[in-house]
């Protein structure tokens, strides 16, 4: 006698462990995972961020705090809100908190973060070069999810101002700067102070100055070790318009600085032409650079990472942007080391031809971080996915034992069905880094489909 019930149990126990099989798998290609690590999780929903505002993120008193433009991608009321994400990192409880409603929906409005000596966090955000002013807002004590009423300030009448940086020095009496673009209309990188932990502002100047007939905008990367000096590297303009090469600079004491220690000028007065700072990379119609990203190292040596887009010269903007490369420079305390690090792959969209999936370095480690390419970052062979045979931004871990010579790199993601992009990593411990990053779709600056996703990584 047959047991067709036995045998159909047989039969509906091996489906069943097949289609779980199968659903594991599909879920971890859909994540991206490729290892036993933490997998990656979603902070929101709906969320960006541009790469000229910073920090972006914070890691404080067990708590993650990530700064972000909604687009509204299911709720048309979120459509530029600015929203800090709080996660708790040992009770994994997300909040999400409108640091002001309907703001702009553009990712240059992306908030940062500062947490001053009382324990209040201070937020600034500003829209993309619309206003004269920026809004900023001063938590309660130690609690990032209750925030005190929006304020304003307006360094001049004529400013049209974007970015915002924001950096506390310990060494000037707690001065806080906050570095931007666009002083009486300039497009230039300028700045205003606060005596008073943010309370009010004062006004500075540019202090870095284009002599052109046409309005040049250098773009800057920040970082400070929080005690007395701001480190930054910047271009000549935007890669659209003129073949940057790539500077630094620091501030100290009042003075900006070459980066062998040699003083400029100071601060208030500014550098007259770009030129001025400590070249890190020339230049020149074939291979045009823009900033990424620039951290120190322990004995307060800047390392940072940029992108080149190859062979461009000669077509038209909006038809280049096919071979992005990334190149890593670190200091030594005497010269810049400067080297090839990986294949970008290609732009992210037609009439931004150098816009990239960016690079985050690893603020506590100098020998690791994080990319967002298209290709193989040793061969340059375009990534197709496995998953639905397209072409995917994804993200993969470098490691150099050799100061940035030479790199290995592993596949955080693989075989996605989104694009993963602009990663970012806050400053927290060398045991551990947590990785953030967008995934979804980006179509420009102001139209994005893009989720906010972190991830865990033990070191």
């Amino acid at each position: 006698m047959i047991n067709l019930a036995g045998d159909m149990n047989r039969k509906l126990k091996t489906i069943y462990f097949w289609l779980a099989i199968l659903l594991s798998v599909s879920l971890l290609i859909g994540c991206g995972a490729v290892s036993d690590e933490s997998e990656p999780f979603v902070l929101s929903t709906d969320g960006g961020w541009c790469w000229f505002e910073d920090p972006r993120a914070i890691i404080h008193n067990g708590k993650l705090i990530v700064g972000t433009v909604a687009m509204g991608r299911y709720d048309s009321l979120r459509a530029g809100d600015i929203e800090a994400i709080i996660y708790g990192l040992e009770s994994e409880e997300i909040t999400r908190v409108e640091l002001y409603d309907r703001l702009q929906p553009d990712d240059h409005d992306s908030p940062v973060f500062l947490v001053r000596p009382d324990g209040r966090y201070l937020t600034l955000f500003a829209k993309h070069g619309d206003e004269n002013h920026f809004y900023y807002r001063i938590s309660e004590p130690g609690d990032p999810t209750q925030w005190g009423e929006i304020r304003r300030y307006t360094p001049s009448e004529s400013t049209r101002l974007t970015y915002s940086n924001l950096y506390l020095l310990a060494n000037e009496n707690n001065r806080m700067y906050d570095l931007f673009r666009g002083l009486d209309d300039s497009y230039k990188p300028s700045y205003v102070y606060s005596d008073d932990l943010g309370e009010t502002w004062s006004t500075g100047n540019v202090f870095i100055d284009v002599p052109a007939t046409r309005r040049h905008r250098p773009y800057v990367r920040y970082t400070s070790n929080g005690t007395d000096e701001v480190h930054m590297i910047y271009t000549e303009g935007h890669p659209r318009v003129y073949d940057n090469s790539i500077y630094h600079i620091y501030y100290k004491d009042g003075m900006l600085h070459r980066s062998d220690g040699t003083p400029i000028r100071s601060l208030d007065a500014g550098l007259n032409r770009p030129e001025e700072g400590t070249l890190v990379f020339r230049g020149d119609s074939n291979h045009v650079a823009w900033t990424v990203d620039v951290e120190l190292d322990d004995r307060g040596y800047p390392y940072a990472a940029y992108s080149v887009q190859i062979g461009g010269a000669g077509i038209p903007y909006g038809e280049g942007g096919e071979d992005i490369r990334y190149r890593y420079a670190r200091w030594d305390g005497s010269r810049w080391h400067d080297y090839p690090l990986a294949y970008a792959g290609t732009r992210l969209y037609a009439g931004e031809d150098d816009y990239s999936g960016l690079v985050a370095l690893d603020p506590d480690n100098p020998d690791a971080l994080f990319i967002s390419t298209d290709a193989d970052p040793v061969t340059g062979e375009p990534l197709i996915s496995e998953t639905d045979g397209q072409r995917h931004y994804e993200i993969y871990k470098g490691v150099t034992s050799d100061e940035g010579a030479s790199w290995n790199w592993t596949a955080v993601t693989q075989n996605s069905s989104e694009d993963n992009l602009r990663p970012i990593v806050p400053k927290w411990t060398k045991q551990q880094t947590f990785l953030r990053w967008l995934r979804g779709e980006y179509r420009a600056y102001t139209d994005y489909s893009l989720e906010v996703v972190a991830r865990r990584i033990e070191n």
